[in-house]
């Protein structure tokens, strides 16, 4: 409650300070000039880049600059520098919401020791009406790996050539008995912004619930039905591996698949379904939402690992550039862009492993469902194609 206080408090006082200034400076105008004169001077104010450039920033506070990020425009760097899973490894403490981006240098190389786990995300959570609602989509290539449409963004020293990685086979394929694909859940408790009936009880101060009604669990029983429907044969893993401790869940999950995989020698395609968290500077809550059919829609976000340890991930590259180019195609504005890791996120276990990132804690849970929903239905016309009947 107190952090949601500063958010108030912080955004309250720019917008006040800035009415009184822009209201000091009309009434100086029309007493210098006149009528006339005034609305001229007006319009050319407005339409002055440096004056647009600095009420954004009077809205929306500093953005930092000399990084690595200048050249994307903001919201291209709020794609990923304010999202908890992106700045992990990336030498950044996810405890602190106002550390700096870091350098090139900054960011791990890969090795054989796999990085630190994340640390929990701070507990910064807004009403929905204070949620500020962003489409993140890329404006132009600067920044990402880009081929034929499809967008990557390279937190690694690795050479990406995305146009081979899209034109590759998928080393997957689905046999037709027994379940082909297992969805995870490693952060479990993730949750959405409570809204309408979907209220829930935080199992901590952040985020978060056990109810499996309101966090992950629940977006992938859609995904499991949407998946079912289609014909596919899907394990759906209940466990929570992030509570009570947060620490240490990718070991704890890490296990769990490695299980499954010996007990059900089938499954190819291994999803761990979360959600992400952009959280700006000064504590704005960002949410993640297009409309498909006029209906928002969280947006989706495949995140996907390397490393030493991780020799092969340019398979699953292969796997979530196809995924992306059916979401692109059925629903345009769906996805973020893919982004590249240093760190493993279990992946290694499996060529068809991929972190689908469902909105983001601002995002209801309703908006949520829908993104669900639209990924599987996107994802399972790749899936189909990888069965014997399909291929």
């Amino acid at each position: 409650m107190r952090t949601h206080s500063r958010i108030l408090w912080s955004r309250l006082f720019r917008r006040c300070a800035a009415f009184f200034l822009a209201t000091l400076a009309v009434w100086a105008l029309l007493a210098g000039t006149g009528w006339g004169l005034a609305a001229g001077s007006l319009d050319a104010l407005t339409s002055s880049p440096l004056f647009v450039s600095a009420a954004l920033q009077a809205e929306l506070g500093n953005v930092e600059t000399g990084t690595t990020m200048d050249e994307l425009d903001f919201w291209q760097r709020l794609v990923v520098d304010q999202s908890a899973l992106l700045r992990q490894g990336a030498g950044i403490d996810d405890t602190d919401p106002l550390a700096a981006q870091p350098t090139p240098s900054a960011a791990p190389a890969p090795s054989a020791t796999p990085p630190l786990e994340e640390e929990e995300p701070p507990a910064v959570t807004a009403a929905p009406g204070d949620i500020v609602e962003r489409t993140l989509v890329p404006t132009s290539t600067d920044g990402y790996a880009y081929a034929d449409g499809l967008y990557l963004y390279n937190r690694t020293n690795l050479s990406v050539d995305l146009a081979a990685a899209a034109s590759a086979p998928i080393k997957a394929q689905l046999p037709q008995e027994g379940p082909q694909i297992l969805i995870i859940h490693t952060h479990a408790t993730e949750a959405y912004t409570p809204d309408g009936s979907d209220v829930y009880t935080p199992s901590d101060q952040n985020s978060r619930t056990l109810d499996e009604n309101y966090n992950m669990i629940r977006v992938g029983n859609e995904m499991e039905r949407v998946f079912t429907e289609m014909g596919l044969s899907v394990l759906h893993d209940k466990g929570v591996y992030d509570y009570p401790a947060y620490n240490g869940a990718y070991s704890r999950s890490g296990a769990a698949i490695q299980n499954y995989l010996a007990q059900y020698p089938s499954i190819q395609l291994v999803l761990d379904v979360h959600r992400d968290a952009l959280v700006g500077s000064d504590n704005t809550v960002y949410k993640a939402v297009t409309k498909v059919d006029g209906v928002k829609t969280a947006q989706v976000m495949l995140v996907l690992g390397s490393g030493s340890t991780h020799p092969n991930w340019m398979e699953n590259l292969a796997l979530a550039a196809r995924i992306q180019r059916s979401m692109d195609t059925l629903y345009p504005t769906l996805a973020r862009p893919m982004t590249l890791r240093s760190s493993v996120y279990n992946q290694n276990l499996t060529p068809g492993s991929l972190l689908v990132e469902v909105g983001t804690h601002g995002n209801t849970l309703q908006e949520a469902l829908n993104g669900a929903r639209c990924f599987a239905r996107a994802a399972g016309q790749v899936f189909l194609n990888l069965t014997p009947s399909g291929s």
